[in-house]
């Protein structure tokens, strides 16, 4: 059973793939176990010269229609299906395919078939800004499904705002994204994947409600995920009143000791490792020699096999190390969704996390329609729909979209290291309201 949660917990941690963190930075993705390593740097060649894409709108223009007939709605994203990232961007985009064959064969919403095209920018920003223009003004699709990758998306979000077209799952959890009372050109974008700092506010609220934290220690890296996380945290700690202590150390770091004796010098009832997998060991380690006996909660990033061998030994049960999920394939629902999934998806992608990726977002988008329902569809109805929204994911919980709310997913479960090879599940998915309102 351990080892099957594990399975599980990696699973929904391989969807932070192309999750990078923020322009500039250079990400550590996680493969899955047993694959080959796939490299996430764009193409370095020059990319080919095109004309320059002529300047989006500044303002979202009023009731936009376009991609839309009596019989169908025609969508469309840029994804990297060749060069660096293809090994994800083919099932991803596979995935979103299969969800939109299921509602088509029964159907459609509204009486209208989904059509759904792509323009491959091989993970190159510079062509993503070209396939971005292309598909809303040549193409004249009516959304952007499962938008790809964070240098594309950061090449790119702007435009996007600028033509008010709505924007439906971004492959990327960049800070960026978040933001809590979307007004104006801003409520045209949905995030699902899990943004760091509403993971940094979910940690806050576990420590909170699941171990009666009133002082809560940060180690965070110098980077961007770590800065998310600790943003997250303080702001939550703020709201709740209570005492969060931070300490930055360098991602990759391999002492940390200093930051550990500040941290633990404030009698921390919970310890916080905001970081991406390199810097968790070090930070463990840290703990474990100065004798640390607080539980420690960390990023769903971490939560995998690999890290569970690197870490296990050395704390020997001297503390509890927990991780958030956005995922539960063991929940009841799981298991009409896989056996829709695999129905459509084929024997290619059937155990592919990238194409339950897409599957979601496809699963998202859809959402926004049937929301609209016989009503007219233009740009405006379906932001204005989507935005009044809790959709469920799944396999997982709810993104709740409700009043401008684009903070992507703030359900999340928590697991418990086991052992050498696995986590165990320990709570279930849970928004931040319902974390909160569990407490003892």
């Amino acid at each position: 059973m351990k080892k099957f949660l594990s399975i599980i917990l990696v699973l929904a941690m391989v969807l932070s793939f192309v999750a990078c963190t923020d322009e500039g930075t250079d990400p550590t993705p996680t493969e899955p176990a047993g694959s080959e390593p796939v490299a996430t740097e764009a193409p370095t060649e020059e990319p080919e010269e095109t004309e320059a894409p002529t300047e989006a709108p500044t303002e979202p223009q009023a009731e936009t229609v376009q991609g839309v007939t009596d019989t169908e709605v025609l969508v469309g994203n840029v994804a990297g299906t060749s060069g660096a990232l293809a090994a994800v961007g083919v099932p991803f985009n596979a995935g979103i395919q299969a969800y939109f064959d299921m509602v088509n064969a029964e159907g459609g919403v509204a009486g209208r078939q989904i059509r759904f095209i792509h323009q491959d920018d091989e993970s190159d920003p510079a062509k993503a800004k070209a396939a971005v223009q292309t598909l809303v003004e040549d193409e004249k699709i009516f959304a952007m499904v499962g938008h790809f990758g964070t240098p594309s998306i950061m090449a790119t979000l702007d435009d996007l705002k600028g033509y008010g077209i709505p924007v439906v799952y971004f492959a990327s959890g960049v800070n960026t994204l978040f933001n809590e009372e979307a007004e104006g050109a801003d409520r045209n974008i949905f995030p699902v994947q899990p943004i760091l700092i509403t993971e940094g506010q979910i940690m806050i609220a576990r420590a909170v409600a699941d171990f009666g934290a009133e002082t809560v220690g940060v180690i965070y890296t110098n980077d961007d995920a770590g800065k998310d996380m600790v943003n997250g945290a303080e702001a939550m700690g703020e709201r709740l009143g209570i005492n969060v202590v931070t300490e930055q150390v360098t991602a990759g770091a391999t002492d940390v000791s200093a930051a550990v004796t500040a941290v633990l010098n404030a009698n921390p009832d919970v310890v916080i490792a905001a970081t991406i997998q390199p810097t968790l060991p070090a930070i463990v380690k840290g703990l474990v020699a100065q004798g640390n006996e607080a539980p420690v909660i960390t990023s769903y990033n971490n939560v995998d096999g690999q890290i569970a061998s690197q870490i296990f030994p050395d704390i020997a049960g001297q503390f509890d190390v927990y991780g958030n999920g956005w995922l539960d394939i063991t929940q009841e629902s799981a298991a009409e969704d896989f056996a829709n999934f695999a129905t459509y998806i084929g024997e290619d992608f059937a155990t592919s996390a990238f194409a339950m990726a897409g599957w979601i977002a496809g699963q998202t988008f859809t959402a926004g329609l049937e929301a609209v329902g016989e009503d007219e569809l233009t740009w405006e109805s379906y932001i204005d729909a989507l935005d009044q929204e809790q959709v469920r994911i799944p396999w997982g919980g709810y993104v709740d979209f409700r009043d401008g709310r684009r903070v992507g997913v703030d359900s999340m479960n928590m697991s418990r290291l086991a052992d050498e090879t696995a986590w165990e599940a320990y709570k279930p998915l849970q928004s931040i309201d319902e974390i909160l309102a569990s407490a003892d």
